[in-house]
């Protein structure tokens, strides 16, 4: 399902409202069909991180890059000049969502957090940063598991935690 409706695209997008309607007439299904490929590509790109697909009332923010990534489709339908002004701003701006798209998934380094829903300020983000282990020495390892070994030993079972 489509973070947006198509009346929704025509009021977030940069491109006239006349170049959406003729899209819509000399190519019927295909905004409808750009909005459900573009959430699947959000989803895609943030489920490792948030609990995507994400759910009604959708944030804003993910309305916002929607409407951003379909409206270069729509450029393109509709063709342009490159040398064109209009094409150098949409264009930008795709490049400008897919980076806030990866910024968004970096679990690590990602400065940004989406709600579950616009309606709460719940954060989506369910798997915060890699879990890992590390000791301050490259050999402390081998003291741990050989303590461990030792107190299973004199246990006489394994280690339970």
């Amino acid at each position: 399902m489509a973070y947006l409706t198509q009346a929704q695209f025509q009021l977030y997008t940069l491109v006239p409202a006349e170049f959406v309607a003729r899209i819509d007439t000399q190519y019927p299904g295909f905004i409808e069909a750009q909005l459900e490929l573009g959430s699947a590509f959000i989803d895609a790109r943030l489920r490792k991180r948030y609990d995507a697909p994400f759910k009604a009332p959708y944030a804003l923010v993910l309305q916002g890059w929607l409407a951003r990534l379909v409206t270069m489709s729509v450029w393109l339908r509709r063709g342009f000049s490159p040398t064109d002004e209009d094409a150098k701003t949409y264009q930008e701006q795709y490049t400008q969502t897919l980076d806030e798209l990866k910024e968004a998934a970096d679990s690590e380094n990602g400065y940004l957090d989406l709600p579950l829903r616009a309606d709460t300020r719940a954060t989506g983000i369910i798997n915060a940063a890699p879990h890992v282990y590390s000791e301050a020495g490259p050999y402390v390892w081998m003291s741990v598991q050989r303590r461990r070994g030792r107190e299973e030993d004199s246990n006489g079972g394994g280690t339970f935690s």
